[in-house]
């Protein structure tokens, strides 16, 4: 147990590491302007243009990188700062989520896996913490009773551990979907393609802390499971 706790000190360390640096290229890469002034939102509807999809709309949404494709509505959503803002971290997300439609479009199957398991991520999500905490107390007291509700936390876990993972490549695919349209159509230039390619990159980092710490959870689940179910 003491090996997970090192774990898991060590990924909530790394966490709070990428989310600072992630902070940091968004304050940094906000100050490079584009040379076409091109806002976010005009980045997205070039690039859903651009790539035969004239179905999704580009909309503007409160808040700080909040910024998602949403599949069911066929709906980009940008945050204020990026929707109306002319610089390469607004042209990176702006583009990364224009990725999501493009992937949309063309049945990407691990973004089709993902959008499957959104209904029962959010089911799950909705007890999960209450199943797992119900068997972690019952099986202190009677290991019978509570091991099959804490395997019921378990499992409805693991399915959110599942989407952590699963979400990694649609992000990539997205980011990288991005980066080749902004370096062919010259949005991006020599002199600033690097920033593009560090903002997105330091926004991947954070799905995949996401994912570790979701994994290192289940773990340390299991090993409450195994370790007491008798």
């Amino acid at each position: 147990m003491a090996i997970y706790w090192i774990l898991f000190i060590g990924i909530a360390l790394a966490s709070w590491l990428v989310s600072s640096n992630l902070r940091r290229k968004e304050k940094k890469y906000s100050q490079i302007p584009l040379d076409n002034g091109l806002t976010g939102k005009d980045v997205a509807e070039r690039m859903l243009s651009e790539s035969g999809i004239y179905d999704v709309k580009v909309v503007a949404t409160n808040g700080v990188l909040t910024d998602n494709y949403n599949p069911s509505n066929k709906t980009i959503s940008l945050s204020e700062a990026i929707y109306s803002s002319s610089n390469v971290f607004a042209a990176a997300v702006a583009a990364h989520e224009t990725g999501h439609a493009l992937q949309h479009a063309q049945a990407y199957a691990p973004l089709k896996m993902r959008s499957a398991l959104v209904p029962v991520v959010s089911y799950a999500s909705r007890w999960v913490t209450w199943i797992l905490l119900g068997g972690m107390l019952l099986i202190g007291s009677n290991p019978k009773a509570g091991a099959p509700v804490l395997l019921t936390g378990i499992a409805l876990f693991a399915m959110t551990t599942l989407f952590s993972f699963i979400t990694l490549p649609v992000e990539i695919n997205a980011s990288l979907r991005a980066l080749t349209w902004l370096n062919r159509t010259g949005i991006t230039t020599s002199r600033n393609h690097a920033a593009a390619e560090g903002a997105l990159k330091a926004a991947a980092y954070t799905y995949v802390i996401a994912a570790l710490n979701s994994l290192a959870t289940l773990i340390y689940y299991i090993m409450i499971y195994l370790g007491r179910r008798d």
